[in-house]
């Protein structure tokens, strides 16, 4: 089983929908006993570091996660539920991430080009990844972010991507994976991605 961590943020439908084109086994669920069940767990989140992480705080299913990734279940963040996996962001200093990752979420510094980076861009694998495989040398996924994660150990991260600077856009490290951009919404290449994360 697939849980969908649902700690009310995000645009869980979409994700939710992706999963089910490859797998029955989905579950869109705010209930700690059913992601303690679960094989796999994805971790998804859209809007303000602060709001999503005070929110996952409030909805008492951090433990579970955290127990699911000890114990080595597959584990995959989107979008800013990949940026609360790591200590801390610009975007809400007082707030503390997951710490899952080493390193801080900053803005986007991008003289002469809109914020926040929308749309399609193209991404380079740079390690031989779980996830992104597959998925061509230089594939196009969707965006939509005005931060970007900033890994202090190079060794995490499996992708980056150009946008007025090299921005570390997916990053994964033994049963852990995460991803800024959009799978759910980046066609084929992201369709790739949700059925190598699912055959893991």
């Amino acid at each position: 089983m697939i849980a969908i961590v649902d700690y009310g943020v995000g645009n869980l439908f979409s994700v939710e929908k992706a999963f089910l084109k490859f797998s029955p086994d989905v579950v869109l669920t705010s209930d700690a006993k059913v992601i303690e069940k679960a094989d796999k767990i994805v971790l998804p989140g859209v809007g303000a570091f602060g709001d999503c992480m005070k929110n996952f705080e409030q909805s008492g299913l951090k433990n579970s996660v955290l127990e699911a990734i000890e114990q080595g279940k597959p584990v995959m963040g989107i979008c800013v539920g990949e940026q609360i996996m790591f200590e801390g962001s610009e975007e809400s200093p007082e707030e503390k991430g997951l710490g899952i990752f080493k390193g801080m979420v900053k803005k986007i510094n991008a003289p002469g080009l809109k914020i926040p980076h929308m749309g399609w861009n193209s991404i380079t694998v740079t390690k031989n990844s779980k996830i992104l495989k597959n998925i061509g040398s230089e594939p196009y996924v969707y965006f939509v972010h005005s931060y970007y994660v900033n890994a202090e150990d190079e060794s995490v991260i499996s992708a980056y991507t150009e946008y007025g600077q090299k921005l570390d856009i997916a990053v994964e490290k033994d049963n852990v994976f995460a991803t800024q951009f959009h799978p759910e919404k980046s066609g084929e290449t992201g369709m790739t991605i949700l059925k190598n994360f699912i055959a893991l």
